[in-house]
């Protein structure tokens, strides 16, 4: 079938939101609130195996803390996320994250070639909508046909349920869509849900297990930058010349698919 969508993940993928970006504004919202917890960049890499804020401060608290202390986390832990995203996106209108390489130029790209975008995330809408203002344009929301989030879909990656919601939403068939995910939660959700995915690992996803996804590369790259090819099923018929993620190149992609 044709290539007819583009469904992004968004921490990580979108932007390097994780380290400098969430983990800061944890660590801000629990000193806020009194609270003796620090998540340094180690330990968040171990608390980002679990999807979710709200489920990485419950995985803190029965792993590292002792959790019975806290007979109140069911209200402490939903006020603590609420708290550390307004931080979030105070982080955000001061310009302190970015978009990856090639993030900004793809998608200018893909919306002229008239292919429909949608988000699969489990971050909250809050934190994608500020995300998408703050580092494209006011309107970049609505260049995104669906966003779907922690908001609209509980279930966490790596379950499909978020990809599923966008599949139907959309009304496409998984083989009309292509996936950009970061972790091997979010690949295990496109996977299961259908979809071929491509991978753009950072620092704390670059050691992951990638064999399953379509194509592995370091960024999206940009022309005279271009990406590092990494793993994937399709990896060897990418070249030098290919260099950045573009429309022509995922059509290529999807041809060998075909094949």
């Amino acid at each position: 079938m044709d290539l007819k969508a583009l469904i992004f993940d968004v921490d990580g993928t979108l932007a390097d939101t994780e380290r400098d970006g969430h983990r800061v504004a944890f660590n801000l919202a629990f000193a806020d609130a009194g609270l003796d917890w620090n998540w340094d960049v180690g330990l968040y890499g171990e608390l980002l195996q679990t999807s979710g804020g709200k489920e990485r401060m419950r995985r803190y608290l029965e792993d590292v803390r002792q959790a019975h202390k806290y007979k109140d986390a069911d209200t402490l832990i939903p006020a603590l996320h609420a708290a550390k995203n307004r931080l979030y996106s105070e982080m955000l209108k001061q310009g302190k994250i970015s978009l990856r390489p090639g993030v900004r130029r793809f998608l200018l790209e893909a919306r002229g070639a008239g292919l429909r975008l949608a988000i699969a995330t489990t971050t909250s809408r809050v934190n994608v909508v500020a995300l998408l203002k703050q580092t494209l344009q006011t309107d970049a929301p609505s260049w995104f046909e669906v966003i779907a989030t922690a908001d609209e879909v509980p279930d966490k990656k790596p379950s499909p349920a978020v990809y599923e919601y966008v599949l139907k939403a959309m009304q496409l068939d998984s083989t009309q869509c292509l996936a950009f995910e970061d972790s091997e939660n979010g690949l295990l959700a496109a996977q299961r849900a259908g979809i071929k995915t491509i991978i753009t690992v950072n620092d704390y996803t670059r050691n992951g297990d990638y064999s399953d996804a379509l194509l592995v590369v370091s960024d999206f790259g940009e022309p005279g930058q271009p990406f590092e090819i990494l793993d994937g099923q399709a990896a060897k018929f990418i070249t030098a010349q290919d260099g950045h993620v573009t429309v022509d190149l995922l059509r290529k992609l999807q041809r060998i698919e075909q094949q």
